[in-house]
């Protein structure tokens, strides 16, 4: 599922962060944190499956698309 561009793990940590500081905003990092991974899991997967190879989209990855390698 990993492109050249990404990866997953890279966007569970975007995801992460992004989530502590909705978190601290929020006074309830639990909550917070549950969006950040939930966040982290659709960029990692927009980042590193699609974004990878030529900065498609997520649905534009290898994978579904019979013309790419």
């Amino acid at each position: 599922m990993e492109g050249k561009g990404g990866s997953l793990a890279t966007g569970m940590v975007f995801g992460i962060v992004m989530g502590a500081m909705i978190g601290f905003a929020m006074d309830n990092l639990a909550i917070g944190l549950g969006i950040g991974v939930a966040l982290g899991a659709a960029f990692g997967v927009a980042v590193g499956a699609g974004g990878g190879r030529d900065g498609g989209t997520d649905a534009d990855q290898g994978a579904t698309d019979p013309d790419r390698p």
